[in-house]
């Protein structure tokens, strides 16, 4: 007998069913977890068959029947297989996906610079919101598990944690099961103390998983928090006298490229564009409070392009800039710059 797709949906259910309640599984419940309208009858010589061919038991007459180690095994490797098949899929769209937006704002700020004859700087998109979208433990030696953790804006973080002993097929589709039941759709701020020591304390001596895996979506947050910023145009500030003096414009050009000091601008200037000011804030001079910048006024803009993903555009230019064009030219490119990523994101996926 062959493993066909029948077969691997009912022992699926089978196990997924035993897994959530302890309990031996029959016929009657596997129709109710499957999607192959199918009747009890033919369900119960499917499991037989399965019994036969070692991947379920029954522990005693009259019985449901309970997974195998060899149908553990199985449905282990059939999901890994399917997680690693999905996870290769999702790093390579993001990285298309971050080549063809890297390229675009790129070209935004150039277009801004030629454009408002001022310097310009647009920073990538970082993720709000911060929900997780899922986690998937496993095993990778008899001492270590890894923990994949996805959050929104597929930001993905690998975590290598320590077990004192080897963990069975069985008890990592319980601790799967348990983290992602319980944390999926969160944003870091809804996972409290309360329901951290509720997960540990269902993981019983696995608590320390629990713990590792809490940290990891705290990480994997952190590491979204370092600012991509492209910059276009610094040489116009020659344009305006009260720029150009050498002392003034050589550490002007400075913070134009150092990013650091610009993370302190920009980093805290996001706001939702649905907000009453549209998500335009203008600094004037020390407003600014970052080094080089006194003799400067910086309008910034926040743009959107989904799953909580924003970033910022600044124009940087002399107090006496024409806040009025700047402003609406703008509120324009924060419109175009939705439009365009989303349109090249549906065509790359046609």
């Amino acid at each position: 007998m062959e493993m066909d797709g029948r077969k691997t949906k009912i022992l699926q259910a089978v196990i997924r069913n035993y897994l959530e309640t302890g309990e031996p599984v029959g016929s009657r419940t596997i129709s109710k977890y499957t999607d192959l309208n199918l009747s009890s009858a033919t369900i119960r010589n499917e499991m037989a068959d399965l019994e036969e061919m070692g991947y379920i038991i029954q522990p005693h007459t009259s019985a449901g029947r309970i997974p195998s180690d060899k149908g553990y095994r199985f449905y282990v490797d059939t999901m890994m297989e399917a997680k690693e098949r999905e996870m290769v899929e999702m790093k390579d769209m993001l990285l298309e996906r971050q080549d063809k937006l890297e390229n675009l704002l790129k070209e935004v700020a150039k277009y801004l610079a030629r454009d408002t004859q001022y310097a310009t700087m647009i920073t990538a998109p970082s993720t709000h919101r911060n929900k997780l979208k899922f986690i998937q433990l496993s095993r990778v030696d008899a001492g270590q598990i890894l923990a994949v953790v996805v959050i929104e804006g597929n930001v993905i973080k690998n975590k290598m944690l320590s077990v004192s002993e080897e963990l069975s097929d069985e008890t990592l589709l319980k601790l799967n099961m348990l983290l992602n039941t319980n944390l999926n759709g969160l944003a870091i701020e809804e996972i409290n103390l309360a329901m951290i020591e509720k997960l540990k304390l269902q993981a019983g001596i696995h608590s320390d998983i629990v713990s590792g895996v809490i940290d990891a979506v705290g990480e994997a947050i952190r590491a979204d928090e370092d600012l991509e910023i492209y910059t276009s145009g610094a040489n116009n500030i020659f344009r305006y006298p009260e720029l150009s003096d050498n002392d003034k414009a050589s550490e002007l050009i400075n913070t134009l490229e150092e990013k650091k000091l610009l993370t302190g601008l920009v980093g805290g200037t996001e706001e939702d564009p649905d907000t009453e000011n549209g998500g335009i804030q203008v600094y004037i001079g020390g407003e600014m409070q970052v080094q080089g910048m006194d003799n400067c006024s910086v309008v910034t803009a926040t743009y959107e392009l989904g799953e909580g993903m924003r970033g910022t555009i600044g124009i940087v230019g002399p107090k006496r800039m024409d806040y009025d064009r700047v402003v609406g030219t703008l509120k324009t490119m924060r419109s175009h710059l939705d439009r365009l990523y989303k349109n090249g994101d549906s065509a790359g996926k046609g």
